[in-house]
């Protein structure tokens, strides 16, 4: 009898080691499919022109960009698209669609700024519009030219052609097709957003998030001993103006009066505090043989904008200080037209405007390591241009 009990506590501790082994493959399995399920964050790009952020965001893991749509501000909307379109070829990235958005801002206009300027005073930066310069600078000039003139580019012209649905009604489709999970990145003037908003009073609702690249609240980082810092030049006398904001400020107000779950915004505060040097550029051209050309011609002097953008929402930890404020701008044609306005929470006038979070301030070593890493990941494969 002791030996057939013997046995039987044998064959218990098996049956108990099998199952047990069972149940901790069964959860391996399972955490596995739990982990390779982890749905991809889903963000379109809405910008003037293409740099380094659309490149962060393009090489970022668990990143779905699902286009990238170009408006007019730096520069006007079909060389930004030929921008874009080319660095999607470099990146190796030509399944992401790039989609043409507006042309012009919805009541600015380059006249309208030249009478501006004759009754306030000149403008540091006026992006498509500008012809020289008020002051000597280190950073070169863009080609002054006509909307539809798109010059030869640096890195070489794209092969490739634009999506020809429209910017607008693809960022319309995109946020019914996934409904609370798309993010939009603005990092260029807000007038597809408002014409998107128009057409659709759903839009902005259904989407995820805005994070937006614009306005100026009051810098307080300016350095004088760096190229960047005199883009800063205006804020000590105009510490509210700023170009996106400013080439279109109707469709700004529009905007920031819509319905978005969750707002985050980065004026160019903590950009002043950054330069694309020519020691970062040398860095990020180490990186990736892949980006290396590009990345060389590109013109240090100018500070780090749409970049702080697509960082703070790639990793939230790299803002080191933020605040909650309620904002608009002002789209009254006088000495403040295109200004940012903010209010702290109880302040606001209470005419549908919604509370962000406004970053202040950034971590900038962490912030240029996280561009170089993004740089470096390996490209996925070529595709065959047709």
């Amino acid at each position: 009898m002791p030996a057939v009990r013997a046995e039987m506590r044998s064959v218990r501790r098996l049956a108990f080691g099998l199952a047990m082994g069972l149940c901790l493959s069964v959860s391996g399995v399972a955490a596995g499919v739990s982990a390779a399920a982890e749905p991809a964050r889903k963000v379109i790009v809405d910008d003037d022109g293409f740099g380094l952020a659309q490149w962060m965001l393009l090489q970022a893991p668990g990143v779905d960009v699902l286009g990238i749509a170009v408006v007019s501000g730096d520069v006007w909307r079909d060389e930004g698209v030929a921008q874009a379109l080319r660095g999607v070829e470099i990146a190796h990235r030509t399944d992401v669609p790039v989609l043409k958005g507006a042309v012009y801002p919805l009541l600015n206009s380059e006249k309208l700024t030249d009478r501006w300027e004759a009754l306030y005073g000149k403008l540091v930066w006026k992006g498509a519009w500008m012809k020289q310069w008020v002051e000597p600078t280190a950073q070169g000039l863009l080609s002054y030219h006509a909307p539809d003139v798109v010059p030869d580019l640096p890195e070489g012209n794209p092969v490739t052609k634009a999506s020809d649905e429209s910017a607008v009604l693809f960022m319309i489709r995109k946020v019914h097709e996934f409904p609370g999970q798309v993010t939009i990145i603005a990092t260029g003037p807000m007038t597809d957003l408002a014409l998107a908003q128009r057409i659709d009073p759903s839009f902005a609702g259904l989407a995820k998030e805005l994070v937006y690249m614009g306005g100026s609240l009051n810098p307080q980082q300016v350095r004088g001993d760096n190229a960047a810092a005199e883009f800063a030049r205006e804020f000590a006398n105009s510490p509210r103006r700023e170009f996106n904001f400013r080439f279109d400020p109707e469709a700004a107000s529009i905007v920031f009066r819509a319905p978005w779950k969750r707002i985050v915004s980065v004026p160019v505060d903590p950009s002043t505090a950054t330069e694309v040097t020519p020691e970062l550029l040398r860095r990020l051209a180490a990186a990736n043989p892949a980006f290396a050309d590009a990345v060389k011609r590109k013109q240090p002097g100018f500070p780090l904008w749409d970049e702080i953008a697509a960082a703070v929402w790639l990793d939230p930890k790299l803002i080191t200080k933020s605040e909650e404020l309620y904002v608009d701008v002002n789209s009254q044609f006088g000495a403040g037209y295109g200004d940012m306005l903010s209010w702290r929470p109880g302040y606001q006038p209470d005419m549908d405007e919604q509370k962000e979070v406004v970053v202040r301030s950034v971590d900038v070593p962490r912030l240029e390591q996280k561009i170089v890493d993004l740089l470096s990941r390996k490209l996925p494969p070529a595709k065959q241009v047709h």
